[in-house]
């Protein structure tokens, strides 16, 4: 990638293009929330149990572990803004069309599709974040990954707005992309062209080795975590708890804020404290969470847990994609192959250990995963 991404000091840059990248990771959080939040009505349209929406929800994963080497050779060949645009747009063809698929089967597809369209997406806006970060020296993954907090939060409490005003999954999730495509426009001609990146240009696709296997392995636990929790937070509290379809979604807006209040500071707590002690310590609150929303007899208690939760894992994504960025482009695509298949993998092992027993099973799955990430965090010395 070329360094006329960004340049050097922010102060020096228009406005639109300072905001530029922030919009794109916002928009790949509304998504990702809006997504969420009317997944238990289509759930329940389609009448699926946890098992079978398990074996849905596996397609995402399927297709991001299949579009890495896809997303690193759009990124080689045309840079990452235009990868940017082209993986953006199929993002929001996407979206509403998984509200309209008439089986469980036709929405596994569709689901291959938007694991697909999400992950070429997610590391397009990462490898001009990784970039942004080399080329002005200092840590700002953080600060762009809370955008993408901001949006899922906002996407959550539409979403619960949505459900309501009695507002269909489709007509949601039109109006969403209708908002959305402005400011993937927008975020597009704000920066400038940037050129191939020659390194994915001759490479496109690695798996991480060596060191990085372990960054690879803590993305992989801690997307297993983040994305479960993504699709399953307003399921808990709907199957488990009995909210109703308006107050489900504000479990994961409440998640999703507080990785983004975590986020805001993130770089700082880096910068003093030293990523290492922050994933390990953030993966402990996080385990502590999960254990409060397993053992919470009402909605409100369960929601504190998840913004425990939220607080705990903000740190992962940031730290995980800075340290594999200084490693190079390709072995960000590596990294990111492990953490967003891990995300989009996480919901249906989720959906295979509720439905064999039970929703607070299924948490204290995901707070085993906080556990090992505090083990492989121990081993890295890239995390610096």
């Amino acid at each position: 990638m070329s360094t006329e991404v960004i340049v050097s000091s922010d102060s020096t840059l228009p406005r639109l293009r300072r905001a530029a990248t922030p919009a794109l990771f916002l928009l790949l959080g509304v998504v990702y929330a809006s997504w969420a939040a009317r997944l238990p009505a289509i759930r329940d349209a389609l009448v699926l149990d946890a098992a079978t929406l398990g074996t849905v929800l596996l397609g995402g994963g399927i297709g991001a572990v299949a579009s890495f080497p896809v997303a690193a050779w759009l990124v080689g060949h045309y840079g990452a803004r235009r990868a940017a645009l082209m993986s953006g747009l199929a993002v929001l063809l996407v979206l509403p069309i998984l509200a309209v698929l008439p089986g469980w089967g036709w929405l596994m597809a569709g689901m291959v599709a938007y694991g697909a369209a999400t992950s070429c997406f997610d590391v397009s806006i990462n490898a001009l974040g990784a970039e942004q970060e080399r080329v002005i020296g200092r840590s700002i993954m953080s600060m762009l990954h809370a955008w993408f907090c901001m949006g899922a939060f906002i996407g959550a409490l539409l979403g619960s707005a949505a459900a309501g005003l009695g507002l269909s999954p489709l007509l949601h999730l039109s109006l969403v992309v209708l908002v959305l495509i402005v400011p993937l426009g927008l975020a597009y001609h704000a920066l400038p062209c940037d050129a191939p990146d020659v390194e994915l240009g001759k490479k496109h696709f690695a798996l991480p080795h060596g060191a990085l296997i372990w960054l690879g392995m803590i993305a992989f636990l801690g997307a297993i975590s983040e994305g479960s929790l993504t699709n399953w937070i307003s399921l808990y509290l709907r199957d488990h708890l009995y909210a109703s379809e308006a107050v489900a979604p504000l479990g994961y807006a409440g998640f999703a804020g507080a990785m983004l209040v975590a986020r805001l500071v993130g770089d700082r707590l880096k910068e003093r404290f030293g990523a290492k002690r922050l994933v390990t310590h953030g993966s402990a609150l996080a385990m502590f969470g999960l254990g409060i929303a397993i053992l919470a007899g009402n909605v409100p208690v369960a929601v504190l847990g998840f913004v425990l939760t939220g607080l705990g894992v903000a740190a992962i994504f940031p730290c995980i994609f800075s340290a594999s960025g200084k490693e190079g482009p390709t072995a960000l695509a590596g990294v990111a192959t492990l953490g967003y298949s891990g995300s989009l993998m996480g919901p249906p092992m989720m959906g295979y250990v509720v439905h064999g027993f039970g929703l607070q099973a299924g948490l204290i799955f995901l707070g085993l995963t906080s556990f090992a990430m505090i083990i492989a965090a121990s081993q890295t010395r890239l995390l610096r």
